[in-house]
């Protein structure tokens, strides 16, 4: 699984001009899965989400949780965080999880997260066509990686 994480004043999420998710000061998460992912990968990912330190204490350190600021999360899926581009111009998207794979994960990203940060965790819809808008504060921006837990 590979996460994009945007500390953010505020996040929404459309589809088909319906408001499918929004936050005030949280993370947008924007999520790819691929084939190889697991049930392990998703609960790694999720405590690694719950409990990132990048929101500021009153030194304006990064030392604050979601926790710590009553955060909110805006979960986006996005298989082209696994975009290919080492041939030609345009990007492959090989390694990205198909729906069958992909959609139970998330789903169960969606139920860990929640239980970690006491929160309902605002979503799009999944291979939809979403127009997501976001005030990215700092910026702060954090790639994770579950291939990279070492």
């Amino acid at each position: 699984m590979r996460a994009v994480l945007q500390r953010v004043s505020e996040a929404s999420c459309k589809v088909n001009g319906e408001i499918t998710g929004s936050i005030d000061q949280g993370f947008l998460v924007l999520l790819g899965i691929e084939d190889e992912d697991t049930d392990q990968d998703l609960v790694w990912l999720s405590q690694k989400i719950a409990n990132m330190r990048v929101f500021s204490d009153e030194n304006d350190l990064m030392n604050k949780s979601l926790a710590d600021i009553d955060g909110r999360v805006l979960l986006i899926s996005q298989f082209t965080l696994f975009a290919q581009t080492k041939k030609g111009n345009r990007p492959s998207f090989i390694r990205a999880a198909k729906p069958d794979k992909a959609i139970p994960l998330y789903e169960k990203l969606i139920l860990e997260l929640e239980k970690l940060t006491g929160n309902k965790i605002e979503t799009g819809i999944f291979g939809s066509d979403m127009k997501v808008s976001l005030v990215n504060d700092g910026p702060v921006t954090i790639v994770i990686d579950t291939k990279n837990k070492e």
